[in-house]
């Protein structure tokens, strides 16, 4: 008996993109794949080459070189066809509407939406429907995009800094909607500056430095590939903490000092000599403290 498989095509992917403009590179050589389900966070600091690279994914830049799909096909074409949103930062909403106004015209434009009360829920909208867009705080216009970007149900879902101005508290509901997408089978990728939001929400980080990727796995063993931990001690004033950053090095943040390196017992015995220690903690390398150290941020 013979037997067959589907072979699903990735969600996206990218062979040795290059976008230069004039003399300048901003993305050397980028190529990665990205399968359905995934949650991926896409770092870099200012300049990395990250934003030029999902303007190509999205179709807004044609690259210099290199190939770009999305499902197998031309990222316009799977645009085109519903299969890809975006929440970008800026633009796309008509402030004079309603909210509920807006998402509902919307909602017409496409052939098979999702039910539009259905995305308010989702999206905690319902309570400020009858709200005026301009009228909406920026966090809530971001909730407003979300919305929006959900109506044609998409398979790829591409964030940019999604909860800038948001709230704790709707960061939070915010990233369990998205997981809840994920669950369903959509692939979301989003580009934030907040590292901790990576930390907490991606399964997968790729990190771009000087238009190249320096790093690309799950987000948990990207953090653990330095071998090493954290170590801080807490002092009992600034002054204190200021002394002991002069003779030991490290961070200071207020009246504690963190060092990092592979040596723990060195470092504990090292923090355990300074005068003044009330405390010491010791943690593993953050996603930050790995994002520093693979960028020179």
């Amino acid at each position: 008996m013979v037997k067959w498989w589907i072979v699903s095509a990735p969600t996206l992917s990218i062979d040795n993109l290059v976008k230069a403009f004039g003399d300048v590179e901003a993305v050397r050589g980028v190529s990665l794949s990205i399968s359905p389900g995934e949650v991926v966070a896409f770092l870099g600091p200012n300049g990395a080459g990250k934003t030029t690279t999902l303007d190509i994914v999205l179709g807004l830049s044609k690259p210099t070189s290199g190939d770009v799909a999305l499902f197998g096909t031309a990222p316009r074409r799977a645009i085109k066809a519903s299969k890809v949103s975006a929440v970008l930062q800026t633009g796309g909403l008509l402030l004079d509407h309603t909210v509920e106004n807006l998402v509902r015209m919307v909602a017409d434009a496409f052939p098979k939406p999702l039910p539009w009360r259905e995305v308010m829920d989702k999206t905690n909208l319902t309570e400020i429907a009858k709200r005026r867009v301009r009228k909406c705080s920026g966090g809530e216009q971001q909730r407003v995009r979300l919305a929006l970007a959900l109506l044609p149900d998409p398979s790829l879902i591409v964030l940019d800094e999604p909860t800038t101005g948001m709230d704790v508290t709707a960061r939070r509901r915010f990233w369990d909607s998205m997981h809840a997408e994920a669950e369903r089978g959509k692939t979301i990728v989003f580009a934030t500056h907040y590292l901790a939001e990576a930390e907490m929400y991606a399964e997968r980080t790729v990190i771009m430095n000087r238009g190249k990727i320096v790093a690309d796995g799950p987000t948990n063993e990207i953090r653990g590939s330095f071998g090493a931990q954290t170590v801080t001690g807490r002092f009992p004033t600034k002054e204190a903490a200021k002394a002991a950053q002069a003779s030991i090095g490290g961070r200071l943040e207020e009246t504690s000092v963190s060092v990092t390196g592979p040596d723990v017992l060195a470092l504990n015995r090292a923090m355990l000599d300074l005068p003044e220690i009330i405390g010491i903690s010791v943690t593993d390398v953050s996603l930050e403290e790995a994002f520093e150290e693979l960028t020179g941020e």
